[in-house]
């Protein structure tokens, strides 16, 4: 026996150690899935009705709708194991977990129904209609509840991967940025090597250790004790190094990740096919017509009308509010940039003093006050009625652009309408943001509001129009309520 196969085989045993935050995360879903189904399945059971053919056979002693149940739960809990639904790439952050739970569950449903159509099970519908709903809904929240427990977790920087960069000292600060955006992803960054030699000090700009050359990458993996390799650019590493390094990670517990130069591109429209054993990524074009944008302009006109039906005693009630507390009309109407870098009268419920554009100018010029560089944003703004105060917290002002929304010049969710003279001041890429409609709110208004800097405010803008779908704006309306009531960065 060589003494390489002698490295390999000592590498793949230490694969194999003690269980890890993912196999014990792992564990906590499947009891949890496995008390839901259950309860669901056997619930089902006793208040759809048993079907005839069970209600006094038996398997081998035991009831045989016990043992039809039984099934059941084992099928449905192997089969989320099976699709990896609990898999620790999937677990944590993205709608991936989520869509198999959802794909496996209507399997389920396909399955019992060909059960139900071939073997004419009385009473198997009623059980089809209580278990399988009842258990999608179960199956979610307790995977939503669990996911917001793990956030937490990484947050403060625990069950996490720990991560070591790999690429240019650039490449490198670019990607920690963007990993430190989402914690809830699970990749600590803990240490760097560079292509440069650099064998100690930080990455200029972080607070990264450089732990080592990458010609001693084991080395620098045990120093800071990193479980995953992260390569930031492949510029200046070979394919001949890159398998290398791969093979060099003992299987089981140390991980690769390459980050392609591909930034800011959502998962359905990347697609990877292997190709003579290159892994090529198809980027599908964005599409700005066709039947999404119809789906999306039928979901405007119905949601906002119901949400004006639904809230007009809101809307009369904050209207009378403002016409009794400050003098001056009661709709704030503003000029802003939409479609195609058209201009609209955008519809705000009034929350400063009349004057309050003519003292734009003088507060301006109060630097360290704004927002960020081109959007005007300040704090305490002294221009803010008292009711103002409240109704901005609460978002409650931004209510008459439903009636924008109704007739077609915003949209429930998109990028937020900017200014004339904050145009003027764009790079020509923003302009990309003019492809579809101006929203009520978006990605920006859900990460951090008037707290983000012009930067994050533009690639979170482009990010949405590149990307939008219409469960991306689903979750974005989800995740405004939570905003909202937190009033995070409203003011």
């Amino acid at each position: 026996m060589t003494q390489a196969i002698q490295t390999e085989m000592a590498r793949s045993s230490r694969g194999t150690r003690s269980a890890s935050w993912e196999q014990r995360y792992g564990r906590m879903l499947v009891s949890t899935d496995l008390l839901v189904i259950t309860v669901c399945v056997f619930g089902a059971l006793l208040l759809g009705g048993v079907p005839r053919q069970f209600a006094t056979a038996e398997f081998v002693g035991i009831p045989a709708a016990v043992v039809f149940g039984v099934l059941v739960i084992v099928t449905w809990s192997l089969a989320l194991s099976i699709v990896g639904s609990r898999s620790p790439r999937v677990v944590g952050s993205g709608a991936l977990e989520y869509r198999r739970v959802l794909h496996i569950t209507i399997l389920m449903v396909c399955a019992l129904g060909l059960l139900v159509y071939v073997l004419a099970f009385d009473g198997l519908r009623g059980f089809l209609l209580l278990a399988l709903p009842l258990g999608l809904v179960g199956l979610l929240a307790s995977r939503w509840t669990w996911r917001q427990w793990l956030a937490r977790r990484r947050r403060a920087g625990q069950m996490s991967s720990r991560v070591l960069l790999v690429g240019s000292q650039d490449s490198i600060a670019a990607t920690a940025r963007d990993l430190a955006r989402s914690p809830q992803a699970g990749l600590r960054v803990v240490g760097a090597c560079t292509s440069n030699g650099l064998v100690a000090g930080v990455i200029p700009g972080t607070d990264i250790p450089v732990s080592g050359s990458l010609d001693r990458l084991n080395e620098a993996l045990e120093a800071v004790d990193a479980d995953t390799v992260v390569i930031t650019s492949s510029n200046e590493l070979s394919r001949e190094r890159v398998r290398e390094l791969s093979w060099s990670l003992e299987p089981g517990r140390q991980h690769l990740i390459v980050a392609p130069s591909l930034t800011d591109i959502g998962g359905p429209r990347l697609h990877t096919r292997p190709v003579a054993g290159l892994p090529l990524i198809h980027v599908e074009t964005p599409r700005y017509d066709g039947g999404k944008l119809h789906a999306k302009r039928v979901f405007d006109f119905v949601g906002s009308g119901l949400l004006i039906a639904v809230l007009s005693p809101v809307l009369i009630g904050i209207a009378m509010v403002i016409r009794l507390s400050t003098p001056g009309t009661v709709i704030f109407r503003q000029k802003r940039i939409g479609l195609r870098g058209e201009e609209f009268e955008m519809l705000k419920f009034r929350s400063m003093y009349e004057d309050a554009e003519d003292r734009l100018a003088e507060l301006a010029r109060h630097e360290g006050e704004a927002g960020n560089s081109i959007m005007f944003k300040m704090r305490d703004d002294p221009r803010v009625t008292p009711i103002g105060k409240i109704l901005r917290r609460y978002s409650l002002d931004e209510l008459p652009q439903l009636f924008n929304v109704f007739f077609g010049s915003m949209s429930i969710v998109g990028p937020r309408p900017p200014l004339p003279r904050e145009v003027e001041q764009y790079a020509e890429h923003v302009h990309r943001r003019f492809l579809v409609k101006p929203g009520i709110t978006g990605l920006w208004q859900v990460s951090g509001r008037s707290n983000l800097d012009w930067d994050e405010t533009v690639r979170l803008d482009l990010f949405y129009v590149e990307n939008w779908t219409t469960t991306g704006d689903l979750i974005i309306l989800w995740k405004t309520l939570r905003a909202v009531v937190a009033s995070d960065g409203a003011y």
